[in-house]
């Protein structure tokens, strides 16, 4: 692995923008660029993205609002097909939907007509599953998220976080090797969001798949992950810097937030991102925002 821009940071924090992969990379973004339009309409939303996340790795990416963290996942999925460059899962160039990776998005996927257990089990009956074998699978991951005894409760009978943790089931249950998180506590409370933050790294430390983790909450960026990538603001966004993140595992993400190497990372990683947030939001909007700091 060839590494660019490394930068030692307080307490020893090692910031870094990762070139190419190596052997055992999970997932390899190539020189990617994503452009929409043609010429004077052409907007060129990413460009220059070099990311190699390893088998078992949990990289979170943080950047400021519209930067294309979630276009990038979409190109990783095979859901969208960059401009140039090549993106590699599990070795092989992506070319359509990619069987290895399993998404959860910020917005509820579920079918309202359908119950939890039946919400799970679709995910292997269109894979040839019976339903049979389906359902008693099903019931197995609703178990897994504490959801045995709600099996039979329509979305709408079920709060935010049970719901997101229906959709995590319905991820798992394929046994998906790399998994791509856009958000997906983005719209829970703050309390449900750090127990579902626990049960993803409960559930990951079981079996290790490859995590690409888009979020704006850099403290849950920090609590989860094993590596941290900060991307520009747009257009053209790339990403501008890594850091990993040294803390002990297994991990519980509110006890995590109390470590005084957490508050160190946390101040390395915000001084990489402040300006492009601002940079995002605009002159008028840092101007007001500077003055009151």
């Amino acid at each position: 692995m060839v590494l660019e821009g490394q930068v030692e940071g307080p307490a020893g924090i090692i910031g870094m923008q990762t070139k190419n992969g190596g052997e055992g990379a999970a997932v390899e973004l190539r020189d990617i660029e994503v452009s929409f339009g043609e010429g004077a309409l052409r907007f060129v939303a990413v460009s220059n993205v070099d990311l190699a996340v390893r088998a078992g790795e949990f990289v979170a990416i943080v950047g400021p609002t519209g930067c294309g963290k979630s276009t990038l996942l979409n190109v990783i999925g095979g859901l969208l097909k960059p401009s140039a460059g090549v993106a590699v899962v599990e070795g092989s160039p992506v070319a359509g939907i990619s069987k290895s990776c399993g998404y959860l998005f910020q917005a509820d996927a579920l079918m309202p007509w359908k119950t939890a257990l039946a919400n799970v089990a679709v995910a292997l009956e269109i894979a040839g599953e019976t339903k049979a074998r389906a359902e008693a699978r099903a019931r197995e991951f609703l178990a897994r998220v504490g959801l045995s005894r709600f099996a039979d409760r329509y979305p709408h009978q079920l709060s935010g976080g049970q719901k997101k943790r229906v959709a995590l089931a319905q991820m798992l249950i394929r046994n998906p090797r790399i998994l791509l998180m856009d958000e997906p506590f983005g719209p829970l409370d703050a309390q449900t969001r750090v127990l579902m933050g626990d049960l993803l790294l409960s559930l990951w430390q079981q079996d290790r798949k490859a995590v690409l983790f888009v979020t704006h909450d850099l403290d849950e960026a920090i609590a989860l992950s094993d590596r941290v990538v900060v991307m520009s603001a747009g257009p053209q966004s790339r990403i501008i810097a890594e850091h990993r993140i040294d803390l002990p595992r297994p991990r519980q993400t509110a006890e995590i937030r109390l470590d005084t190497s957490f508050h160190a990372l946390q101040k390395a990683i915000w001084n990489d991102l402040r300006a492009e947030v601002m940079r995002a939001y605009g002159d008028e909007f840092a101007a007001i925002a500077g003055a009151g700091a």
